[in-house]
């Protein structure tokens, strides 16, 4: 039995995912990179009125005000949504990661956020255990609801847990093409949620793959959505960018229809063994 497959016949069937008591993630968000100013604010309100409930920003994509602008014109309560944020290698500390709270929820207009996520480990400066810790006194103040890290390898969750602290979600590049097999495996072994960024690739060839046009054509979906299908069926968080407003609904309509095992594991089998795009040890902001 693959990985993969093992993965799945954990995973019963949700549009949320838990990653701490009542705190719970759409399986499916909104990316907003590389969208900036009134394009991210526009596409934000109109994810939203499409009924998105996941918006994912990062001080990094420099919009978190024009996400913040968009969510206000939604007129959808703060309340109802589930706001995820990461901030820079400049903040990591105890110290500093209070001031980049600070610094978001004024950017975003928002008193507190749902998730907070170290965006790179930047292992080089040596300061992202520091970060967690920082963290977790946020969550422990009430200010965020959650805290979790994105593109960490096993080595920097394995430091983590040598300080005492476990990150619940870690925001990594997967597709079809990068699935990153020991990454998820890790995941999987030490209660982990993947959130899966670029869900549907950059140049999207293998959305012309029969593995992926046949379940297309035979449950009358697009591409992209047996894709992001395969993502959430295989219990992960899955946040494709889209200022489409047909897309942005199809991309929400992937929990009416189910892949069989044979074609999820068409899907897993497209897997080129690849790395990520970028390498976490080398490359941070």
């Amino acid at each position: 039995m693959s990985r993969a497959t093992q993965e799945r016949q954990e995973v019963q069937e949700s549009t949320t995912a838990e990653l701490a008591p009542g705190v719970v993630i759409p399986l499916i968000g909104l990316g907003t990179w590389p969208m900036t100013g009134g394009e991210a604010a526009d596409a934000v309100a109109r994810a939203i009125t499409n009924g998105y409930r996941h918006i994912d920003t990062a001080e990094n994509y420099g919009n978190e005000e024009a996400v913040g602008e968009g969510i206000r014109r939604s007129g959808v309560p703060r309340g109802d949504l589930f706001l995820t944020t990461k901030f820079n290698r400049q903040w990591h500390g105890k110290a500093g990661v209070r001031e980049a709270f600070g610094a978001a929820t004024r950017r975003l207009g928002t008193g507190y956020l749902d998730l907070f996520l170290i965006h790179w480990p930047n292992p080089a400066e040596g300061r992202f255990v520091e970060a967690a810790e920082g963290l977790t006194r946020l969550a422990e103040d009430g200010l965020i609801r959650c805290w979790g890290v994105s593109n960490f390898k096993p080595a920097h969750l394995r430091e983590l847990q040598a300080a005492g602290l476990q990150s619940p979600i870690n925001q990594v590049q997967i597709d079809p093409e990068h699935q990153q097999l020991d990454q998820l495996a890790f995941h999987r072994g030490h209660g982990i949620v993947t959130a899966a960024y670029s869900p549907l690739g950059r140049n999207g060839g293998f959305l012309s793959a029969p593995a992926v046009t046949g379940p297309a054509e035979a449950y009358g979906k697009t591409p992209a959505q047996v894709v992001l299908r395969w993502q959430v069926q295989s219990g992960r968080v899955a946040i494709p960018k889209s200022a489409d407003d047909r897309r942005q609904r199809e991309n929400l309509d992937v929990f009416g229809f189910a892949l069989t095992e044979a074609e999820m594991a068409g899907i897993d089998a497209l897997d080129t063994g690849a790395p990520p795009r970028l390498d976490s040890d080398e490359f941070g902001h």
